[in-house]
């Protein structure tokens, strides 16, 4: 059976040329960054290397702005957590959106237990924060501002540039997770008025368990990992050489063609989206329909449970997802669609398919052969849907 990858933003590959750029540091380069002979010189000389490359591609003005953890989740607790804590003597409320990934929306339900303020920003029908609406929610005793720069289930792009202005200007540390648009999308911490960013290696081809945070130099997030005085007393642990050396290199590959490999990933996403709805009747395209990430089709459709239709098209050997692979297994319906306002009977029969580097077309022509017929299959023991509903579109 030819097996089909529709699940790229869950995580990707490790591309095998970030393989071969990791393996060297497993064994022959295997030093301690901390230790101080030459072994250990050489590591720390290699993590510093790539830590200059990574803000280069982020628009940093100097290397020490990074820090490397164990990954997007960790970056973004680290932002959220960390600059609370720091800012704490100077107010109390942060102002993030109702479709964050969970890593932010838990940090900041955390946080509501210790004694912080939250507000939870709507979304209109196509998952787009107002910036107004961020502005209007600013208060004297804001602290901190965290809004995603691309949904990880519906692929909206949202007016980070636009928002992190507002928050410049009522000078408010402002925070981003850009763990689904980093290698994607341009990234660049001065053009968004950024002052933290978050990304995850494994969501561009590198290995998993490896992030990094962008932190404007002059704040100072409090740690969250105690026990080193790993990078510069920010985040304690010796530092995962070989991940990292992943990557940066895998960073710097997705920087190579970006836009020749955006314009096909759009190609392969609109004819994907384009042919399911023409297709099949009673289903929408979730999320902004131009202002998406490139490989994001996210589509509700009506009469059919999300869980059925994975199944089924595992069992043809292609694999896809109803949401967020952080919540699967939930039998709750994603929160992302029901900020966006999706009813929840709606919002049980959402799916989303997401393209990356190993995308082909054949793939895309596979999907739109099999999933019109197992919406079918599944409808026909719908109670719900009869002959009425099918001739509607």
């Amino acid at each position: 059976m030819n097996k089909i990858y529709l699940d790229y933003a869950a995580t990707t590959p490790t591309a095998p040329e970030v393989v071969a750029a990791m393996q060297p540091y497993f064994f022959e380069h295997f030093g301690n960054p901390s230790s101080i002979y030459a072994t250990g010189r050489e590591a720390k000389g290699k993590l510093e290397e790539v830590r200059e490359s990574i803000a280069r591609q982020l628009g940093a003005k100097e290397a020490s702005e990074i820090i490397f953890t164990g990954g997007g989740s960790e970056a973004d607790n680290l932002a959220i957590k960390g600059m609370a804590w720091a800012r704490a003597k100077k107010g109390n409320h942060i102002i993030t959106s109702s479709v964050e990934h969970h890593a932010v929306m838990d940090a900041c339900k955390f946080l509501m237990d210790h004694g912080f303020e939250v507000t939870f920003l709507p979304v209109d029908g196509e998952g787009m924060v107002d910036p107004e609406d961020v502005a209007r929610a600013i208060r004297p005793e804001t602290i901190l501002i965290t809004i995603m720069h691309a949904n990880n289930e519906v692929g909206t792009i949202q007016p980070i540039a636009e928002i992190g202005k507002i928050a410049q200007d009522h000078e408010i540390p402002f925070h981003t997770d850009a763990v689904q648009t980093a290698g994607v999308l341009p990234v660049d911490v001065e053009e968004l008025h950024c002052d933290l960013l978050s990304i995850s290696a494994h969501k561009f081809y590198g290995p998993k368990g490896v992030g990094a945070l962008y932190v404007r130099r002059g704040l100072r997030p409090v740690s969250l990992i105690h026990g080193g005085a790993q990078e510069r007393n920010r985040r304690a642990g010796t530092e995962n050489l070989p991940a990292i050396v992943g990557m940066g290199t895998a960073l710097e590959l997705a920087q190579e063609k970006r836009e020749e490999k955006v314009a096909q990933l759009i190609y392969l996403r609109d004819k994907l989206s384009r042919g399911l709805i023409e297709a099949v009747p009673h289903v929408k395209l979730n999320g902004h329909k131009t202002q998406r990430l490139p490989g994001n089709v996210n589509i509700a459709v009506e009469y059919v449970e999300g869980e059925a239709m994975l199944l089924n098209l595992d069992l043809l050997g292609i694999a896809a997802s109803s949401g967020s692979a952080c919540t699967s297994g939930s039998l709750e319906p994603s929160h992302v669609l029901l900020a966006m306002g999706i009813p929840h009977e709606i919002a049980h029969g959402s799916l989303r398919l997401t393209l990356g580097r190993w995308t082909t077309e054949e793939d895309v022509d596979q999907v739109l052969a099999v999933l019109p017929g197992i919406i079918e299959k599944l409808r026909a023991m719908s109670p719900l849907y009869t002959t009425d509903c099918a001739c509607e579109k």
